[in-house]
Parts: structure tokens; sequence; C-alpha cells
């Protein structure tokens, strides 16, 4: 009997984001910023990459739901990590060409199961995982043979909300959506510092 995505994300406990088409437009910039090294000024490249703010909300609205959070990419960035830092996402795994080898230590330090875990990813590195984890998301920009082995296609695109479309999929299947938008949104009922986000990359 085929199972239908909002019973897979009934289940779900973690959710997992790559970042790069995900978190982000897939776009990579790299600046050359001088430096003095010896008295001799040469330049060294740094790494940007653009955030979408809607996201960064997503993250909020998981961990009100009782959702816990991470991010496995293969690249290692320093924006990458001051994100995390910001989101304080429970799992960060950078420089991870075989995604599935973090996945395994997530689900030994959280004690969840492959089927409690949703994963969101854009392109074919992300395929191992999506494969065998309980709620498989892909982006609406994702690459077509990902899209096709995806439970949800997001409606936005990476780095445009996408991340936020899977977050929301997730809550709205859990009947609790609405419950931790109000909670978001009161006044009277503030979000503990221990979850806020949006520091700025706050390094404490």
């Amino acid at each position: 009997m085929t199972v239908s995505a909002q019973d897979r994300a009934r289940k779900i406990k973690v959710i997992l984001f790559d970042v790069d088409g995900v978190f982000t437009d897939g776009g990579i910039w790299i600046i050359p910023v001088p430096v003095v090294v010896d008295g001799t000024v040469t330049t060294k490249a740094v790494e940007a990459k653009g955030y979408n703010a809607h996201d960064g909300t997503a993250i909020s609205l998981a961990r009100i739901g009782g959702l816990k959070c991470g991010i496995i990419t293969k690249r290692i960035s320093e924006t990458v990590a001051m994100r995390a830092r910001d989101l304080k996402l429970e799992f960060v795994y950078q420089g991870q060409s075989f995604k599935m080898k973090a996945v395994r230590k997530i689900m030994e330090e959280s004690g969840v199961a492959l089927d409690e875990i949703a994963y969101v990813g854009d392109d074919v590195i992300d395929l191992p995982v999506m494969r065998v984890c309980g709620f498989a998301v892909a982006m609406a920009d994702a690459r077509e043979r990902v899209k096709a082995e995806a439970h949800y296609v997001t409606p936005n695109r990476g780095g445009r909300g996408g991340a936020r479309d899977a977050v929301e999929f997730i809550l709205e299947a859990q009947g609790i959506l609405d419950k931790c938008i109000n909670a978001y949104i009161d006044e009277d009922n503030p979000i503990p510092a221990s979850m806020d986000i949006g520091k700025g990359g706050d390094l404490k």
C-alpha cells in the first residue's frame, strides 16, 4: 500500500537540510579580500551566500513544534557555520561527501529512526538519504531526477522559501501549524532565548 506524503510527514521528529540550493538559491560568491602578510599585500578568497528570512522563521516554527533541525552539506564554509549558529541548529555537518554517514550519527545521537527523519535536498548528492528517510522533500528547482524520487516537491525554489514550505507541510500534517504560528507571534508567550533565532551570526 502506498504511504501518502502526509502520513510520512506525521512521523517526523528531525528535519535535515542541504544548504546550497535549499537554504540558498545555489549561488556561491567568491570574493577576493586584500590581506597583508609580512608586509606584503595579497588576497584571500572569502565565500558568501544569501539566505532567506522566511526559511529562518521556519526553523523557529519547527522548534516550537518540538522538531529538531540540522544541515548536512558537502562544502565547508564559515558563512554556513555562522548561519547555523544564528539558527541554533541542533545538527551541523559540513564536509560530508556521503551524507548517510552524518545521518547515522544523528540517529545515534538523537535516538530517532529513519522513518522519523525528513531530508530536504535538491541535487543527486542528496539521493542516498532521500531514498531511505521517512519523508524526502525536493525543492521546486531541484534536478528532475531528484524531484522524481521525492515524496513532496515544494512550490517555492531553494533560497526562496522552499525550506519554509517543507517545514510548514510537516507541521500541517501533524496538525500543529496554526498552533506554532500563533505561539510565534504571541507577545504574551515569547520564545525562550534558547530557541530564538536572528542574532546576525552572533558567536555566543
